[in-house]
């Protein structure tokens, strides 16, 4: 996942990024995300995008980092760097408080508005500022609704942001953008299909329509591209539909709740943040309790062993004391702390092939 824009910089004539992708020379370049189009599920769903699927023949897949969620995955394609140097490392994440001297408190990177400085948890120039520099117009096509968050501007910062709401409203924000200049680097999200696969599961009747939307909307957006643009459809991670009767509630088990201060992360993939002293023995308990239910390592371990790439010392305390990642179609659900997850249907976050490998299928405009 990091590798994309670094990749299109490169074949955009950017100083100093390399194209580990292969990419080649590009002066237009049309990034499409689809939240939620894990590839596994794009393969099982091949007659309903027909469009898609006619390209991953001559595409490839990547892999998104841990947790495999958006927050993280936006910031990696937007930074080109791993989890662990751009330090948006979770949907929750515990930060000092500075009003309660040694205490943390929880914050979602996808809510983040002024709760701490998006420049300073992630000071690294993002692909755009580096594309922008060197003269090639930037922008994102995303809802109004994003302008102004904390992963907006630790993320895309450095590109005109386009407002678009509909499909409709997308393509034509898109389109337009490339026109704008003869250099043009453009990312467009589209959320509604994962949306679609947490209500109702990626495995439901209206996932696949939902899909069918996707497809038609990649679609037209390859139409209209001015000649010799490149369309890039990518995402941020897959799905995996939860099964309850293989699940954990970290709030009707009171064992796992002892010594824990705070419960960040969410279902497929949790930061564990400790009492002091307690890690350990959260680490023991967690790990005894969920059983084949999920990996538990404690953050050193999960450090240790590259779940979070290189890990800056600015970025280590984000990380949980211990930190637990879903196995097989289970969860680790908290219903009193967040009854609305506990109900959803379609997760992700964890580390399986079905949430971490996605899709990315190339269109070049003649």
């Amino acid at each position: 996942m990091s590798d994309v824009l670094p990749s299109v910089l490169a074949g955009l004539g950017v100083p100093d990024a390399v194209d580990t992708l292969g990419l080649g020379p590009q002066r237009r370049v049309c990034v499409l995300l689809v939240d939620g189009l894990g590839d596994e599920l794009l393969a099982g769903a091949a007659a309903h995008a027909p469009f898609l699927t006619g390209l991953r023949e001559r595409g490839r897949t990547l892999q998104a980092g841990f947790p495999s969620t958006t927050a993280t995955s936006v910031s990696s394609l937007g930074t080109g760097l791993p989890p662990g140097a751009h330090g948006l490392v979770g949907l929750n994440v515990a930060i000092p408080d500075p009003e309660r001297a040694g205490s943390r408190r929880l914050l979602s990177l996808l809510r983040w508005r002024d709760e701490a400085d998006p420049r300073a948890w992630q000071p690294e120039p993002t692909a755009f500022e580096r594309a922008a520099a060197a003269g090639v117009d930037c922008s994102v096509v995303v809802s109004r609704s994003f302008r102004g968050s904390g992963l907006t501007e630790a993320a895309l910062r450095g590109a005109t942001l386009r407002a678009a709401e509909t499909a409709g409203e997308r393509v034509m924000a898109a389109v337009q953008a490339l026109e704008a200049a003869p250099r043009s680097l453009v990312y467009a999200y589209y959320g509604d299909l994962d949306a679609t696969g947490h209500a109702a599961g990626a495995a439901s009747q209206a996932w696949l329509l939902q899909l069918e939307h996707v497809d038609r909307l990649a679609e037209q957006i390859a139409e209209r591209l001015p000649a010799g643009t490149s369309l890039l459809v990518t995402a941020d991670h897959g799905m995996v539909d939860v099964d309850r009767g293989c699940s954990v509630d970290v709030d009707t088990t009171p064992e796992l709740r002892d010594g824990v201060a705070l419960l960040g992360g969410e279902a497929r993939a949790r930061h564990v943040y400790t009492e002091p002293g307690a890690a350990q023995d959260v680490c023991a308990t967690w790990a005894e309790v969920l059983g084949d239910a999920a990996w538990v390592l404690s953050g050193e371990e999960a450090i240790a062993r590259g779940w979070f790439g290189d890990v800056h010392p600015r970025v280590r305390p984000l990380i949980g004391d211990v930190v637990a990642a879903a196995r097989g179609r289970s969860a680790v659900l908290a219903s009193a702390q967040d009854p609305v997850e506990a109900r959803l249907v379609g997760l992700h976050g964890s580390l399986t092939s079905a949430e971490q490998t996605v899709p990315l299928l190339p269109v070049l405009a003649g």
